[in-house]
């Protein structure tokens, strides 16, 4: 994948807060764009996918996906006009729209695979959506399968900032594009007095 490649950053429900590794992320990787949705306390999955299949339009090249929560159910509920243009997907700790009703819109989730490559992570201790479903869904989609011992819902509560393993796997997904020195930390320097 050339280097041009559009990495599109996909929050989920209430969006990726500050320390979020979407939230770093987005800030290092060259010509990331992040999803802005209108609403992101009661989302309606008409909306979400409008504003996500918006975002990959003016991208205007094949895309790489990078969604958390419920920007992957987002994510999966696009129209094949729209996956045609998605070269790859990180779908990390997918909600469970069936277990929060204000996340009900956005259920049932799909259930054919993916057009494209896709990675889903998740972890054995997600509060949000059982290890099962999450296995369920990888096995649905075609996705790879990357399963997490006690991460949490993968954010920043759960201890994850910078998130370099997601990196690594973003890389595996993207190919040549340049993210190592983009998305590696600012060097601290150290004085001893």
């Amino acid at each position: 994948m050339a280097s041009s490649t559009p990495v599109i950053i996909v929050p989920g429900w209430r969006d990726s807060g500050p320390g979020h590794w979407q939230t770093l992320w987005a800030d290092r990787l060259p010509g990331a764009r992040r999803v802005r949705q209108d609403d992101w306390i009661t989302p309606s999955r008409a909306a979400w996918v409008r504003t996500l299949g918006e975002t990959i339009e003016a991208a205007g090249a094949p895309v790489v996906l990078v969604a958390h929560s419920l920007g992957c159910m987002a994510a999966v509920h696009l129209p094949s006009d729209l996956r045609d243009r998605i070269q790859g997907a990180l779908l990390v700790a997918p909600a469970d729209p069936e277990r929060r009703a204000v996340l009900s819109d956005f259920a049932p989730a799909p259930c054919e695979r993916l057009p494209y490559r896709s990675i889903l992570v998740a972890s054995s201790n997600d509060p949000f959506c059982p290890i099962r479903l999450a296995g369920a869904y990888a096995r649905s989609w075609g996705s790879e399968f990357v399963r997490l011992q006690d991460a949490g819902h993968i954010n920043v509560e759960s201890g994850h900032g910078e998130w370099p393993l997601g990196l690594a796997l973003l890389q595996s997904l993207a190919g040549d594009l340049a993210l190592g020195q983009a998305a590696t930390p600012h060097p601290v320097s150290s004085t001893q007095e």
